[in-house]
């Protein structure tokens, strides 16, 4: 499958009704539109993200669209009853013996093998799948400053040999990092991730047909550091996120790609022009989705006005590297 430029993503809103009504109209919307990349997460709205999307694939062929979701941070409830979230730990993990207390780092993340299996079986349920297309481990870098390097190492080969049993059942196609800090960050930092570490964890457990195929990253245009900046030591030599990515094989999906919409004033309307587009919000996507290595821009869609917008990014051509260097020159 070919897959647009552009993804719906589905991490903000309410965790109410009239909010899963409007991500349903949007991603039928995008469906419309020539879109067919969608990200979500299970704890995004306490799950309700995933059940808005479930809605919007019935009746969908299955072969048509590409859905990425993510495992890792507690949802600590369901968006609908009153319980306590300590209650809903309880209840739905703890007691069951599905996770551990003494598993969960910083009071809110967890990747053991047990806690990714039950999670990935509560999205495809709420999406209403009998397959994800990416089974993301939802930005495991939160664990590194508590493990160590060599813990957390330990902590990456058993989530990879999990998710490995996971496209062996069939359950997903492909698994990645889905991540915040960990591919942006210097690598004397705490929350550094390397991927060149990450492919050879993947190649030990999976050998050299391994499925660890995905990463995500934040990039805009006042986060450049996946375009610009030299994180990643890769094959011996300094190179950016994407540079890295590209060299590894390694598809890439973008996150914050307008920065929920707050960088969008600061665009001047030349720039907006100069993109080819009509809004700041179409120039702030133009960006992101031109750099090379970018697979898949994602940016948070929750109305239909908003698929309406940034779906016409679609049809224009991407802006040449030497474009997006000037930016920063």
């Amino acid at each position: 499958m070919e897959l647009s430029s552009l993804g719906l993503g589905t991490y903000l809103g309410a965790p109410d009704g009239a909010t899963d009504a409007r991500y349903e109209a949007a991603a039928r919307a995008f469906l419309r539109a020539g879109g067919n990349a969608f990200d979500t997460a299970a704890n995004y709205r306490f799950g309700r993200s995933e059940e808005a999307l479930g809605l919007a694939f019935r009746g969908i062929p299955r072969e048509t669209f590409f859905v990425s979701t993510k495992a890792g941070y507690l949802p600590m409830g369901d968006g609908r009853t009153q319980e306590s979230a300590q209650a809903w730990l309880q209840r739905v993990l703890v007691r069951p013996d599905i996770l551990d207390p003494a598993d969960v780092v910083d009071g809110c993340h967890a990747m053991t093998p047990r806690y990714l299996a039950h999670q990935l079986e509560v999205s495809l349920r709420a999406l209403g799948l009998g397959s994800l297309d990416l089974f993301h481990l939802h930005n495991p870098e939160q664990q590194r400053p508590a493990l160590g390097p060599a813990g957390f190492r330990a902590a990456m080969r058993k989530a990879f040999e999990a998710c490995e049993g996971f496209v062996a059942a069939g359950k997903t196609g492909a698994y990645g990092c889905a991540t915040w800090n960990g591919f942006r960050v210097a690598p004397d930092a705490p929350e550094h991730l390397s991927l060149q570490e990450l492919l050879d964890i993947a190649s030990e457990v999976g050998g050299p047909h391994h499925h660890f195929r995905w990463i995500q990253l934040p990039l805009n245009l006042a986060m450049p550091e996946a375009f610009l900046q030299p994180t990643q030591r890769f094959k011996g030599k300094p190179m950016t996120p994407l540079q890295a990515a590209l060299e590894g094989g390694i598809q890439v999906q973008t996150s914050a790609s307008i920065m929920q919409a707050r960088i969008l004033k600061q665009l001047p309307p030349a720039l907006v022009r100069d993109f080819g587009c009509q809004t700041p919000a179409q120039a702030a996507l133009q960006f992101t989705r031109s750099c090379p290595g970018v697979t898949v821009a994602l940016c948070g869609m929750g109305r239909v006005e908003h698929v309406t917008e940034n779906a016409a990014v679609m049809a224009l051509p991407r802006l040449e590297p030497g474009v997006l260097e000037e930016l920063f020159a």
